[in-house]
């Protein structure tokens, strides 16, 4: 059965509380701006001429390859639509819903914990894996198309067995590929410096100073391989911290200097920007219940 590709929206929302199974396929494809969500995304390429940019990472996709992408990971794709049509599945996952899926004795989030030993983003898979990966998610895809009986129920089993199996490739060593690129360690060492110094003054001109490399260097570079400017990730990296401490029930006026802001006014404009909502706006739709966590 063929299936119908839905429209790219660049705006990357989800729309349910639980999961969301897309199928999409592009001729052409603007660039998509480095981005992070607050649910895990697993994403299958079927065809195209594709690189993927996670944090410090770079990596070659390949078709068949899956990659794991975790709550509050900054990523970006970068394709070549005029090689071949950009062909993938994504499937967004509330972190919520993986806790219920698990069981005392299977616990779904260890292929999608980035602190646990050995995780990649990236695996590369054996043609039969490949092929019951992207089953899995052609026949969640057609369940959430048709309002047939029982799609719910059907949907969840097919998505516990695609976690299931997901888990089981990923904790196979032959199965995960290393990135393309760590050409400037430098790079990898100033967002791991960010990520642990968000809350302290940063700048290009201190991390380059810290790091012992030139700030033009270190800028090309890092532009090269993240895709953006330090100061942009900076602020990125401080806002997402800042939207994850008020859906915690933390105070607009409290969080932005924890975050690194030096007052409201720059903290109000930066969120506001990044989410299109302001810290308070943000914070009382949360506490009425009125939206979920889907900004871009």
């Amino acid at each position: 059965m063929a299936l119908k590709p839905q429209q790219f929206n660049p705006k990357q929302q989800m729309l349910r509380r639980d999961f969301e199974l897309q199928y999409k396929r592009d001729s052409y494809l603007s660039d998509v701006e480095l981005h992070h969500h607050d649910f895990y995304e697993l994403y299958y390429l079927v065809s195209g001429d594709v690189t993927y940019t996670i944090e410090s990472k770079r990596y070659k996709v390949l078709p068949g390859d899956v990659l794991l992408v975790s709550p509050r990971e900054l990523h970006q794709v970068s394709i070549q639509a005029e090689h071949a049509a950009y062909e993938r599945y994504v499937l967004w996952i509330n972190p919520e819903l993986i806790a219920e899926l698990s069981t005392d004795g299977t616990d779904l989030f260890q292929a999608l914990d980035p602190i646990r030993p050995g995780y990649g983003n990236q695996l590369r898979l054996q043609s039969n894996d490949q092929q019951k990966i992207r089953s899995l998610m052609e026949q969640i895809y057609l369940e959430q198309q048709e309002a047939l009986f029982g799609r719910e129920l059907l949907s969840r089993s097919l998505l516990t067995q695609l976690l299931v199996t997901i888990n089981r490739l990923a904790l196979r060593e032959d199965c995960h590929f290393e990135d393309i690129s760590r050409s400037s360690r430098a790079v990898s060492q100033v967002i791991e410096y960010i990520n642990l110094h968000y809350s302290e003054p940063l700048a290009l001109d201190m991390l380059a100073e810290t790091f012992f490399v030139s700030k033009y260097h270190l800028s090309h570079e890092f532009q090269r391989q993240v895709g953006t400017s330090v100061c942009r990730y900076i602020q990125k990296k401080r806002v997402q911290i800042a939207r994850q401490l008020l859906a915690g029930g933390n105070r607009p006026n409290n969080v932005y200097g924890i975050c690194g802001f030096g007052d409201y006014t720059g903290f109000y404009r930066a969120f506001k920007a990044e989410y299109g909502t302001s810290p308070r706006e943000y914070a009382e739709s949360l506490n009425k219940g009125t939206i979920f966590e889907h900004f871009r």
